[in-house]
């Protein structure tokens, strides 16, 4: 039976199930779905955490308020199952909003380690974790965890560009954390997709590229089908650049590129990858100061929630 659950269910909270009874969307403490704030990972399956980091953007700035920005927008959803889901995620998987990820961005090459031991905390005690970014880079250290705890993973990417520009300078960018990440053996590129791409890279490693013009050729389900072929029962992580969706649906990011997909494509592809083998997740490059309505904010809230029912999907292990 569900139990009610007040608005501030972040400080009330008494257990870690359970969907919060609907209650007004601008007041209340605002966790990620208004969970339970807590550093407690005892009994956790999923931790969602922020990492205010946009200091290696190449574009506009702002995606350090990405995390609060999402979590206000998730407060107007939290009281439902996300449709047309047939299970609340919420009375699956116990969740809890661990906070954000601290690091000093005076000293530049502390940010990596922080970001990474942050990550490895939450997976050395059984929990997944859910990323609000921040800018994309933060996934590279976010990467470098997940690789240790659960060996080399699939990556299934979404986004406008694909941040596989080679660089041997070894830069804090957003635009060059993958080509690490193949280079180092964190991903393996060829059972990796990336989707929706449409910016020009003529090196693309070896990844899988289901670019904008072919979402929009093939659909939803087709494309769904083929990331799944393409990944199979692997371990894999999904990141989620939030400019994989057109400006017209995701206004408020820092490198807007135009032609990409519509919510209800990248939603419908996310609901037909049920039953991947996922182990982690983000959802990056929310910029709410080019935001027009908060609807970026909302965008990046309902994917996030989206991929808590994906990984409830995932098969027993």
């Amino acid at each position: 039976m569900r139990q009610k659950k007040d608005w501030d269910n972040a400080f009330t909270a008494t257990e870690l199930h359970g969907t919060v009874d609907q209650s007004p969307a601008y007041a209340g403490a605002l966790s990620f779905m208004r969970r339970k704030y807590s550093r407690d990972l005892a009994g956790v399956d999923v931790a969602v955490t922020g990492i205010p980091l946009d200091t290696a953007t190449t574009n506009r700035p702002g995606a350090r308020f990405g995390p609060r920005a999402i979590r206000a927008a998730s407060s107007i959803m939290c009281w439902e199952r996300p449709w047309p889901w047939d299970f609340d995620p919420l009375e699956r998987l116990a969740v809890i909003d661990y906070g954000d990820c601290e690091f000093d961005f005076g000293i530049p090459d502390s940010v990596t380690p922080a970001i990474q031991a942050h990550i490895a905390a939450i997976l050395q005690k059984g929990a997944a974790s859910l990323v609000l970014g921040g800018d994309h880079y933060v996934t590279y250290p976010v990467l470098k965890a997940h690789a240790e705890h659960h060996g080399q993973l699939s990556l299934i990417h979404f986004d406008a560009h694909s941040d596989t520009w080679p660089d041997n300078t070894r830069r804090v960018d957003h635009g060059t954390m993958f080509y690490h990440a193949v280079k180092e053996g964190i991903v393996d590129d060829t059972r990796s997709v990336q989707i929706g791409l449409r910016t020009t890279n003529d090196d693309t490693l070896g990844f899988n590229i289901l670019d904008a013009r072919r979402v929009h050729a093939d659909g939803p389900s087709a494309i769904a089908a083929e990331i799944k072929r393409i990944v199979g029962n692997r371990k894999a992580y999904l990141t989620f650049d939030i400019d994989c969706l057109d400006p017209s649906y995701a206004p408020g990011t820092g490198t807007p590129v135009c032609g990409g997909l519509t919510s209800f494509q990248a939603l419908e592809i996310i609901r037909g990858l049920a039953g991947i083998n996922l182990v982690g997740m983000d959802l990056v490059e929310v910029a709410p100061a080019y935001d027009v309505g908060e609807i970026t904010a909302l965008a990046g809230a309902q994917l996030a929630a989206e991929f808590l029912c994906l990984y409830a999907s995932k098969p027993a292990s």
